[in-house]
């Protein structure tokens, strides 16, 4: 099923975390692989909400970047009370924020809104369907799960929702969703390279990289803006040899490579090839994030992962889909790293089965699916309502 050539379909995104923007890129390169003959056009929120850069002209930074140092420090001890207090402001400036939404959408006449961050939905569908009437409004969680209230999934709104999970399925329909509206995919949107790698010589390029081809690997990875996390966990593992990934975070780096070990360790910065470090490893150790869990386990890497009170409120599900899974571990604390891997090395070859078995094709069925939302939405209204089973998955 395809649609008219020409249409508009912007996809909504911001920089807070990095991962709504990584999906956003995604999703665009995967709409241009398939051919579909659009317009696409990614919007950074922020920028719409904030045209003339105020936030930055009184504190010198964007609020994204506020959030991203702080998951950089490991300051997200409080983030759960934050978010409502965020999720209250956004409630209380809803008619102004619809108010600048609305003539955006006049201005731009898109022809599919996709939103790929959480908190705004609200007042960007009820913007969208008051200026523009009869434009689908879609929702593609890029969490594992939604963190109710108000966070993905908001009762009585005219969206799709497009969801990676069985849980997220299942919480869209307790928040009354139509059926018609939930689209099931079966994961994560994450980058072409993961599904695209070429097969490498393992122990030559270890060797060329000064590791040794026969130790037990971990990649360690917190993000696009590291966390100094990963300091105290290259400490506990200094016999465990580390592909430790600091991306933006200079500073990380060179602490990294100058903290003594007992095994070789590699230290990089930023890299666009993550899914290369990704199969000289043997297991992943980070954060709970839905995208390099996603990423991980597509490359055939168990997952050892912590979840406490630091754990950002949205990812703590994350932790109980990798024991569902069988695909990892799930720490307490990285105080416990070391006990950890052990167990993980002992096991080795049952994790790598596990998420061996995963198979997320979503950044295929995501572009299907908007094609056929967008071709529901050209149909008239008795022919939309009889296709509509065909579209949902």
């Amino acid at each position: 099923m395809s649609v008219a050539p020409d249409r508009s379909v912007d996809l909504v995104y911001f920089n807070a975390g990095g991962g709504h923007r990584a999906s956003a890129l995604a999703l665009e390169s995967a709409i241009r692989r398939q051919g579909l003959p659009w317009k696409v056009r990614l919007i950074n929120l922020r920028e719409v909400l904030d045209p003339r850069d105020s936030f930055r002209k009184l504190t010198g930074m964007d609020p994204e970047d506020v959030y991203n140092k702080r998951l950089a420090r490991g300051w997200t001890l409080g983030l759960a009370q934050e978010l409502k207090l965020l999720q209250g402001m956004i409630r209380w400036g809803h008619a102004a924020l619809a108010r600048q939404l609305q003539q955006h959408w006049l201005r731009s006449e898109p022809d599919l809104v996709v939103s790929l961050i959480p908190n705004f939905n609200r007042v960007l569908c009820e913007s969208l369907a008051s200026a523009l009437p009869g434009v689908p409004f879609v929702t593609v969680l890029t969490d594992l799960a939604d963190h109710p209230p108000n966070f993905w999934i908001e009762p009585g709104l005219d969206q799709h929702l497009v969801c990676g999970s069985a849980k997220a399925v299942q919480q869209a329909r307790a928040a009354g969703c139509a059926e018609d509206r939930i689209h099931a995919t079966s994961g994560m949107l994450i980058r072409s390279a993961f599904y695209e790698a070429q097969p490498i010589d393992r122990a030559a390029e270890r060797r060329r990289l000064k590791l040794d081809p026969d130790r037990p690997t971990a990649l360690v990875l917190f993000g696009g803006q590291g966390s100094k996390a990963m300091l105290g966990i290259a400490k506990r593992l200094a016999d465990t040899q580390l592909i430790l990934v600091c991306g933006h975070n200079d500073a990380l780096a060179r602490a990294l490579r100058a903290l003594p070990s007992r095994a070789p360790k590699l230290v990089l910065g930023f890299t666009s090839d993550v899914a290369r470090y990704m199969q000289l490893a043997d297991f992943f150790i980070g954060k709970p994030g839905p995208g390099s869990l996603s990423e991980a386990v597509q490359m055939g890497l168990p997952v050892l992962v912590v979840r406490n009170r630091w754990t950002l409120p949205q990812e703590r599900y994350n932790a109980q889909w990798v024991r569902e899974q069988g695909v990892g571990l799930v720490c307490s604390s990285f105080v416990e790293v070391d006990r950890a891997v052990n167990e993980m090395t002992r096991h080795l070859d049952r994790f790598r089965s596990a998420a061996g078995r995963m198979r997320n094709r979503a950044v295929f069925e995501v572009p299907a699916i908007l094609d056929g939302i967008l071709a529901r939405a050209d149909m008239p209204q008795g022919e939309a309502v009889q296709g509509a089973v065909g579209i949902h998955r």
